[in-house]
């Protein structure tokens, strides 16, 4: 029976969560062999649903207000705690790691329900609000859905809507894990699907505006799949131009494929 969990997060979004992690664990049904190879990946079709159960408990740990040091919020150091957890954790089976997929999804939205929404949680990625950890653990599901729906060769469960949903996260994320050149200036704005906002870099400094920024150099208007694709460095920029993914304009168009090499997804 299902329950409201996830009620107290902006709409759809609790919603999002559930079916995402009921998509995932339907793509593992059908996985009769968990070392199946995942494209992309170092993991197999096993070890990236043992991750997503894994990041899952994180996550509803986080969502509680409990204390869950996980790396230091550079890439390397979450690779590195991944790669510890997984040999620390041996469970492959398809069938387990399904139902602690969605199980942890439900704890997930139980602990988020009775959280303040005014209360600032510790994450990998620093501190967050219980709506952007919401949309950061969704992010999550969706690119590991992604991984595992060419793991298995069935269709994903990303779609535009639940993009939407991401972009909070994505948003928020985006200063803390650029890697732009320090004395770079460019100032880009981004439409994502109904959602247009700003990124400029001053001098290597990020900042994301809730707009278009003052004399924007370069428009980037990205189909949003696609565009989550970009973000979790599943497809580059020249692939997605290449797919009439993404269009480009303004002063300095030529600055577009630039801007995904700004940022390392953790």
């Amino acid at each position: 029976m299902e329950t409201n969990s996830g009620d107290a997060l902006p709409e759809g979004l609790g919603r999002a969560i559930r079916d995402t992690a009921r998509a995932i664990a339907a793509l593992l049904d059908g996985a009769t062999d968990p070392a199946t190879p995942v494209p992309g990946l170092e993991w197999t079709v096993g070890e990236t649903a043992a991750h997503l159960a894994l990041a899952g408990g994180l996550m509803a740990d986080l969502a509680a207000g409990h204390d869950r040091p996980y790396g230091d919020g550079t890439p390397q150091s979450l690779a590195a705690a991944n790669a510890r957890s997984l040999t620390e954790f041996p469970e492959r089976g398809a069938e387990p790691l399904a139902a602690m997929i969605v199980e942890q999804a439900e704890t997930f939205l139980a602990a988020v329900e009775g959280t303040d929404p005014a209360r600032t949680l510790v994450t990998p990625l620093g501190p967050m609000t219980k709506d952007v950890l919401a949309s950061y653990l969704l992010t999550h599901m969706l690119g590991h859905g992604w991984d595992l729906a060419r793991g298995v060769g069935r269709p994903h469960m990303i779609d535009r809507t639940r993009v939407g949903l991401c972009l909070p996260f994505l948003k928020t994320a985006m200063p803390r894990v650029a890697v732009a050149p320090a004395g770079l200036t460019a100032r880009y704005t981004l439409r994502v699907g109904g959602e247009t906002f700003g990124v400029t870099f001053a001098e290597g400094a990020v900042e994301v505006l809730p707009g278009p920024p003052e004399r924007s150099e370069c428009t980037i208007l990205t189909e949003p799949v696609t565009f989550l694709l970009i973000a979790l460095g599943r497809v580059g920029p020249w692939q997605a131009m290449a797919r009439a993914g993404v269009l480009a304009w303004g002063r300095k168009p030529w600055l577009a494929p630039r801007f995904p090499t700004l940022f390392k997804a953790p």
